[in-house]
């Protein structure tokens, strides 16, 4: 009598194979999501950065210019 039961040959090797895939695509989207998340703070840090220069500009743009002292012949 034949067992009904067996699965078909190859079956565990496709299970897994779709196993290996499942985790290499989990791994592949949080590489994603850490790769998404460092572009947006790069992004948020780059920006406070222009914001800093500028104003660091605009601050010394409006200071008076400084006067050199002559120099005295001996």
């Amino acid at each position: 009598m034949a067992d009904t039961r067996k699965s078909p040959p190859g079956a565990k090797a496709l299970a897994a194979t779709t196993a290996s895939d499942q985790r290499t695509r989990m791994v592949l989207d949080q590489v994603e999501k850490e790769r998404v998340a460092s572009d947006a703070k790069t992004v948020r840090l780059k920006a406070l950065r222009l914001a800093k220069e500028a104003e660091e500009a605009a601050a010394k743009a409006a200071e008076p210019p400084k006067v050199k002292a002559k120099k005295k012949k001996a």
